[in-house]
């Protein structure tokens, strides 16, 4: 089959755009020129392991420079840890991890996979589960990895040197770790792993391994992390400041323009596909003090909605999103929850019965805080009871609505 590659400037100019480093970037050049020259495709590589079932914008970031390199003609492998996500990546982690179940990870396994193809495409996409061949070990092969690199250069690593001389513990299986996730690059042959730059520590271990496999060194590319909707800490589940790919639109909508105006630009470059010369008027216009950097917020949750649902969907969102915060109207479709008539009904009871909260601690603390509302009136008392005999429009927090209805 005959490849119609771009040419290595073209193809370099695509793959630099918004990565923190590439690793080397002359052996990049190199392994795209051998590529051209014998009409064969680069293993591009991305590993994720399924400790959470949806992935967020965050993520996004490194699969989008995957479909990058995919539309230049280059074979993505996207590789699900199911092996490894039961050691727990130690990456920026102050202690050790508790080992996931293979139940947990197989129902997140099917979700990854849904949600990847939001962005890459499913016929040109191979997904590969590391259980393939790291579940096949056997101890003399683990001896052989392990022979492979030193404790020292492990504890050069920032997270086990902190640990270490807070005499914290570090699991011998941490230390496996990127020892394992630089035996998936042996077994891919990849010429180039993808990562953010909390990774940079195992993408060059992984690199290091190949060689000591005799297999050619892949190269890295290592891309920045996606700040959350704080504008703090990275974007994570567990802090709960990301924006689920998976969400309703006019979540995701919200969320954007909830953010801080200094992440506007970021987000733009990394979460979305604006060219870099609007870009750049973006930048000049937030300099300009008759320019409201809501009017960009807006134009940016339009893209990122349009990137994981229709267009249609970003704009009935933005229609949604003013009709309630702007116009201060009651969304027009909510979803119902039916009670029996006349029932009386804790107001903890009844925020944790409709999800709209997850725990009653977290439902006391919302209405202490002022953000539970019934028919427009705050409730400011988590022990009073609500008896439902008519017709009521549940607010929760900014965003969340529910109708409640008697049956």
């Amino acid at each position: 089959m005959k490849y119609m590659f771009p040419s290595v400037n073209e193809q370099m100019d695509i793959i630099k755009r918004g990565v923190k480093e590439i690793i080397p970037e002359d052996e990049m050049v190199k392994k795209i020129e051998k590529s051209i020259e014998f009409n064969k495709p680069l293993v591009i590589k991305e590993g994720f392991d399924p400790t959470a079932p949806d992935l967020h914008i965050g993520h996004m970031v490194t699969i989008r420079k995957l479909k990058q390199f995919q539309d230049l003609g280059h074979t993505v492998v996207f590789l699900i840890g199911d092996f490894t996500g039961l050691v727990g990546d130690p990456s920026g982690r102050s202690e050790t991890r508790k080992m996931m179940s293979r139940e947990e990870m197989g129902k997140n396994v099917q979700t990854y996979k849904e949600q990847i193809y939001k962005v890459l495409d499913s016929h040109k996409t191979i997904i590969r589960f590391n259980s393939e061949w790291l579940g096949n070990l056997t101890i003399y092969d683990f001896m052989e990895l392990s022979s492979k690199y030193t404790v020292a250069r492990m504890l050069e690593r920032d997270d086990f040197k902190k640990r270490y001389d807070n005499k914290k513990d570090i699991s011998i299986i941490e230390f496996l770790y990127c020892l394992l996730q630089g035996y998936d690059s042996v077994a891919l042959k990849a010429d180039v792993e993808l990562g953010g730059t909390d990774q940079k520590f195992n993408l060059l271990t992984a690199r290091n391994i190949q060689k000591r496999y005799g297999i050619d060194p892949q190269v890295i590319i290592t891309m920045p992390l996606l700040l959350g909707t704080d504008g703090v800490e990275k974007m994570s589940k567990s802090l709960g400041n990301y924006i689920g790919i998976n969400e309703p639109p006019s979540e995701i909508y919200g969320k954007i323009l909830s953010i801080t105006d200094d992440l506007i630009i970021p987000y733009f470059i990394f979460a979305t596909e604006v060219p870099d010369v609007e870009i750049k008027k973006f930048e000049k216009d937030l300099k300009d003090d008759n320019v409201n950097p809501r009017d960009l917020k807006r134009r940016l949750a339009r893209e990122v909605v349009s990137l994981y649902h229709e267009k249609s969907e970003a704009i009935k969102a933005e229609e949604a999103f003013d009709k309630i915060f702007v116009k201060k109207q009651t969304p027009t479709e909510i979803n119902e929850f039916k009670v029996d008539n006349n029932e009386k009904i804790w107001i903890v009871r009844l925020l944790t019965l409709t999800n709209m909260c997850k725990s009653s601690s977290e439902a006391r603390r919302l209405i202490k805080q002022g953000g539970v509302s019934i028919d427009g009136n705050k409730i400011n008392d988590p022990e009073i009871d609500i008896i439902i005999n008519k017709e009521i429009i549940l607010k929760v927090g900014k965003r969340k609505f529910l109708k409640i209805v008697p049956k």
